[in-house]
């Protein structure tokens, strides 16, 4: 033995305290903070974690040794019985200037956590992870080939967390399923798997919904690494799968056989590695006979199980120049899938609730405006916001006797889901008040009563009215709501005054009506105060601006010509800005023709034996007058047998209308409450039979009671 004894002496930058630091670590473009090959190990004594030794690792530099039960074991000294440590090369010169300029301040604490990058941490490149590869481009490690350029695994316990952080994070993000789904996919590939199939349920069940019949599995997406890399903006657009890649060939569908080894695997919840006999049987099962998985623990087959029960399965996938997975990387994996089957979860109760109130709105609301004589309607609805789609605003028009037409818009405070519900029995209230022809101040009060006895918080707006395309005038009573606005046709817009009432729901105050003139060719906008009202301005401020917008739109085309309704409605709602949608929007654009006065003809009758002969004759002149001869015979046969039925039973006189539009309609009215009705007669009857011809001839019929009794009509088509 050689009796020489070499003393090593520690250099100067290693007696360092453990404050002093060493230069900051640049950081990624995906925001993971990377140690490159320039940097040299943490010195002993900086209370750094101790780095785990594997076979294989080698020391970057000569140390001291150290006593035992020190964390420098791992900083890089020599160990004994080696001889002198003066075979490995020293430290540079620029390296030790380094760690004698950089001040004491820039070493972060080491007991403080480095917080977790928003981004997903990905290894870095050849050129600029040098740290991570050995000579010849092998991981330092393990000791095995890395492809240059690729991704490489992850190695640390922190690289681990952050992750998952990050992924999780990612998935969290997603609010409906294929969101979430595709947060699962773009946060594991290329990160930590070359690809990734993610199968669910179908269908997918609803919270406590039991499924029914086979389990079966539908692939819902694939993702794979690209070919090539983009050094500066990370990785490419991914590709479709090249043939004969797992992630393009797998089957679609897949049945899962009860009792099958993949039912098995899907039971035990747990990620398993495909080399394990339980996911050896089960990939096939998964994947098609065809198919061939990667050797070794290369595969990792996860379980998607939700609240409930499993909806699915992720299977992820490493190329054979990778690394392969490690049991780490099954806690990883479990990780992973327990968030997106929880996401999933949520995000098919989402779609379901989103369904119900999109079917509550649809079903709450006119599917389709009817198209009376004289009026042409068009309306709009906007909520709130997206994930609030349903609220307590509503529109109609109520076809009413004597082609008239009853508009209502109102508001119930609020736009929720009960605020909905309320607004739905409103409505239904004032289509079956509307049904009687009472006069608007009468509905506005039997609402008024409706909404006290569904609560003592039912609040509510509403405006009602009636317009008649004869008298070319309209009926407006108002509770609570914004005035309307009337566009006539030269392009003057003017709000209308009509008294403002209060509101629907305060109980024991009268509401008042005022009749105006409702010329042919003007418009009637009914809107509600989300149209007009926000945070940036009052509702008197956004009055005004909607009635300048209506007078600027009606200018484009002309004093003679307004605007089409579909284009005057999408115009008003342009003026809506960024923070003005703070409540639920409806509107509703009713365009007057009206109907003319040579186009109606109009009688009494005195109830006698001779009514239904004179009735026949003045139905007979006027037709001659239109020029609808050739409706004669039908019409004073309908006629005679309606006007029959009145005078039987009338005390006053029979009215006798007939209006000339697209159709010819016929009116006849008494003062009688009770409504006919259709019926079989006998053979041995004498009457009930007019009814049965107004049913076989006529286009439609119908009868509708009144306050003053009741109106039967028909109408035949012209020509």
């Amino acid at each position: 033995m050689d009796s020489t004894r070499v003393t090593e002496h520690p250099t100067s930058h290693e007696r360092r305290q453990s404050g002093a630091g060493r230069p900051a670590s640049p950081a990624d473009p995906r925001g993971a903070l990377l140690r490159t090959s320039d940097q040299p190990s943490p010195p002993p004594g900086t209370g750094a974690l101790p780095v785990q030794a594997r076979s294989g690792d080698v020391p970057r530099h000569p140390g001291p040794a150290a006593p035992c039960g020190r964390h420098g074991a791992s900083g890089g000294q020599t160990p004994s019985g080696t001889g002198s440590g003066t075979d490995a090369p020293p430290p540079a010169a620029g390296d030790a200037a380094a760690e004698h300029s950089q001040p004491a301040s820039a070493e972060p604490d080491p007991h403080r956590p480095r917080p977790a990058p928003e981004g997903i941490p990905v290894q870095p490149d050849a050129e600029r992870g040098g740290s991570a590869r050995g000579p010849g481009g092998t991981e330092r490690r393990s000791g095995r080939s890395v492809p240059q350029g690729g991704p490489m695994p992850m190695r640390r316990d922190g690289d681990r967390l952050r992750f998952v952080g990050a992924a999780t994070r990612r998935i969290a993000r997603g609010i409906d399923l294929d969101e979430i789904v595709m947060g699962l996919c773009r946060a594991t590939v290329p990160t930590f798997s070359d690809a990734i199939l993610v199968y669910l349920r179908d269908p997918l069940p609803v919270g406590d919904e039991r499924p029914t019949g086979p389990l079966v599995l539908r692939l819902r997406r694939t993702d794979r690494i690209p070919e090539e890399r983009d050094t500066e903006a990370g990785f490419l657009p991914l590709v479709r799968p090249e043939p004969g890649d797992p992630a393009g060939m797998t089957a679609e569908l897949c049945e899962v056989r009860p009792g099958g080894a993949l039912a098995e695997v899907l039971r035990g919840v747990r990620p398993v590695f495909a080399d394990a006999p339980a996911a050896r049987a089960a990939l096939p099962e998964l994947l098609g006979d065809d198919l061939a998985v990667p050797d070794g623990q290369r595969a990792i087959l996860a379980p998607l199980r939700g609240r409930r029960r499993v909806i699915g399965a992720a299977l992820f996938l490493r190329r054979p120049e990778r690394l392969a997975f490690d049991a780490d990387d099954l806690l990883v994996a479990a990780q992973l899938a327990t968030h997106s089957a929880l996401g999933i979860d949520k995000a098919v109760l989402y779609g379901r609730e989103a369904y119900i109130a999109d079917e509550l709105q649809r079903t709450m609301l006119p599917e389709t405006l009817p198209r009376p004589t004289g009026v042409r309607l068009a309306s709009r609805y906007l909520p709130a916001a997206e994930t609030a789609r349903v609220g307590g605003d509503w529109y109609d028009a109520i076809p009413l006797p004597g082609s008239r037409v009853a508009l209502v818009v109102g508001d119930v405070m609020g736009h929720s889901m009960t605020s909905a519900a309320i607004m739905g029995q409103l409505r239904t209230t004032a289509q079956t008040l509307a049904g009687l022809d009472l006069p608007p101040q009468e509905v506005l009060h039997h609402l008024d009563e409706q909404a006290q006895r569904l609560g003592t918080d039912r609040m509510a707006t509403c405006l009602y009215a009636v317009y008649d395309p004869v008298s070319h005038r309209i009926t407006i009573a108002n509770a609570g709501h914004p005035p309307p606005v009337l566009l006539h046709l030269g392009g003057r817009a003017e709000v209308l005054r009509v008294p403002p009432g209060a509101p629907i729901g305060v109980g024991g105050v009268d509401f008042e009506a005022v009749e105006l003139d409702a010329p042919a060719g003007a418009t009637l906008l009914l809107y509600t105060d989300g149209l007009v009202e926000s945070r940036l301005r009052d509702v008197w401020t956004g009055i005004e601006q909607l009635r300048e917008k209506i007078a600027a739109t009606a200018a484009l085309t002309g004093p003679d010509h307004p605007p089409p309704l579909e284009a005057l409605c999408d115009e008003v709602l342009d003026m809506l800005g960024p923070g003005d949608r703070d409540d639920d929007i409806a509107l509703l654009a009713a365009r007057f023709d009206g109907i003319a006065p040579s186009d109606v003809a109009y009688w009494f009758l005195e109830p006698e034996d001779a009514a239904p002969g004179r009735a026949r004759r003045l139905a007979r002149r006027a037709l001659a007058r239109w020029g609808m001869e050739d409706l004669t015979d039908a019409v004073e046969l309908l006629v005679s047998e309606v006007v029959t039925n009145a005078v039987r039973y009338a005390s006053r006189p029979v009215t006798l209308r007939l209006l000339r539009t697209d159709v010819l309609r016929c009116e006849v009215g008494d003062d009688v409450p009770q409504l006919p009705r259709l019926r079989q007669a006998r053979a041995t009857d004498e009457g009930g039979r007019g009814l049965y011809l107004v049913n076989r001839l006529a286009r439609r019929w119908g009868a509708t009671r009144l306050s003053t009794g009741k109106v039967v009509w028909f109408e035949l088509n012209r020509g």
